[in-house]
């Protein structure tokens, strides 16, 4: 094993003990809870931001990320609520944004106005128009799993379901089984580098050219288009295949199949179906056999992005990938000390690549570490029992806490704390101990 990862397990003797681990996560999510009762909405909402000075609404995937940390403290009934929460604006079509704007309609980022759909009576809705990768089957599962609920099982169910059959039918544009994002927005890493030719960006012009073509002329297009998915797809401005997020929706499929067979639901061969087309398209479509990395890709005909980011790995959760293929693209990639294995990994861009930069920035996921990297690959790497990876990977984000606290993103050179404070995310530690 090259030594970049490795190491990472053999200095964290100062690192936080896993009962004062848990009393500080604990401490943070419950701090950064909000909950009460929309007069306007006649809703009750119950959810955790992310970090509220930088990211006061609740988000899609952070809230999945939340009822992880929660049933690992065994804080069940919270787990129900943000989940409840999540779907409580569910659109009749199954649609749900990716941003619900709870109590605050003054957006922290004014450019998140661009990313609602518009009315006459409201400028900016109470949910965005967007989506974030789905983790939401494996969020009700977890719940299960802890309390055997089969009431709160058989309330989700449906939701789940009706959101799922959404993205079928609107998202998979070409019927080959992937989900195709509409803005970088959508895949929860706004600025990342493999979309740089997409968004017409090479690096010329400074940043300020990269932050208004990837978040100002994209979901400005949209947002003139009013986000109707047929004029979208038609014009082709951003039409993109992300790996990590339909990753994360096959993994999901086979969650919900799994958890219509435990409610005796028919729809359980139909969502195990689309599984094995989903996965199966990562392979075919993604997989660069000569460089032994998994690729965004663009377009009907899925022509690749080949930017080597922590996402070209991601699909190792998936069983659908061989072992022996699983064991090198490990040993090309994630053990390479001149991409993936630096002092602090999971860096979010290799650092072979000319746009890695490890500073904190505004331009995120173009170099620093997150706390969502190090969790998607420690499961990866204990699925497939490369244990001692896992543990350096746990071992990294553990050290990084200890240092720096609860950050957004982490120099991964030297471990400085980046971006917002309080910030939930790597909260998904306790997910790994």
């Amino acid at each position: 094993m090259q030594p970049g990862i490795q190491s990472n397990s053999l200095h964290t003797a100062s690192s936080l003990a896993d009962d004062e681990l848990r009393i500080r996560v604990r401490d943070l999510l419950f701090k950064n809870l909000s909950q009460g009762y929309s007069p306007l909405l006649r809703k009750h909402y119950c959810f955790i931001q992310p970090s509220p000075r930088t990211y006061p609404y609740q988000f899609w995937w952070d809230t999945c990320f939340h009822v992880f940390m929660l049933c690992r403290l065994g804080e069940y009934e919270l787990a129900k609520k943000n989940l409840r929460s999540l779907f409580a604006m569910q659109e009749d079509n199954g649609f749900v944004g990716h941003m619900t704007f709870w109590r605050k309609l003054i957006p922290t980022h004014y450019s998140d106005v661009l990313q609602a759909r518009p009315t006459f009576l409201n400028l900016r809705p109470h949910m965005s128009a967007l989506i974030q990768p789905p983790l939401v089957a494996q969020a009700l599962a977890r719940i299960y799993q802890s309390t055997r609920d089969s009431w709160f099982l058989r309330e989700m169910l449906p939701k789940l379901k009706n959101y799922f059959e959404w993205l079928a039918r609107e998202r998979d544009f070409e019927d080959h089984g992937l989900i195709s994002i509409i803005s970088p927005v959508e895949s929860g890493m706004d600025f990342k580098a493999s979309y740089d030719t997409v968004v017409g960006y090479s690096g010329r012009g400074g940043r300020l050219r990269l932050y208004w073509n990837a978040a100002i002329k994209v979901d400005g297009a949209n947002f003139m288009d009013r986000y109707d998915l047929a004029r979208i797809y038609a014009a082709q401005r951003f039409i993109v295949q992300d790996v990590l997020i339909n990753t994360f929706h096959a993994q999901d499929l086979r969650v919900l199949a799994q958890l219509c067979r435990m409610a005796s639901d028919e729809s359980a061969t139909l969502f195990e179906r689309r599984a094995d087309q989903a996965a199966s398209a990562i392979l075919e479509h993604m997989f660069d056999e000569k460089r032994l990395a998994f690729f965004d890709t663009k377009g009907p005909d899925h022509r690749h992005l080949p930017t080597l980011t922590f996402t070209s790995v991601i699909p190792l959760l998936l069983p659908d990938v061989p072992p022996s293929l699983a064991r090198r693209i490990i040993e090309r990639h994630l053990l390479n000390p001149n991409e993936f294995a630096l002092r602090y990994p999971v860096p979010s861009l290799a650092a072979s690549e000319r746009a890695f930069d490890a500073r904190a920035s505004r331009y995120l996921w173009r170099g620093p570490t997150w706390a969502v990297a190090n969790w998607s690959l420690f499961h990866a790497c204990r699925q497939r029992g490369f244990d001692d990876i896992a543990l350096a990977l746990g071992n990294s984000l553990r050290e990084l806490v200890a240092q720096s606290g609860f950050r957004e993103y982490y120099n991964p050179f030297t471990g400085e704390g980046c971006g917002a404070h309080d910030f939930t995310w790597s909260g998904l530690i306790l997910d790994m101990v």
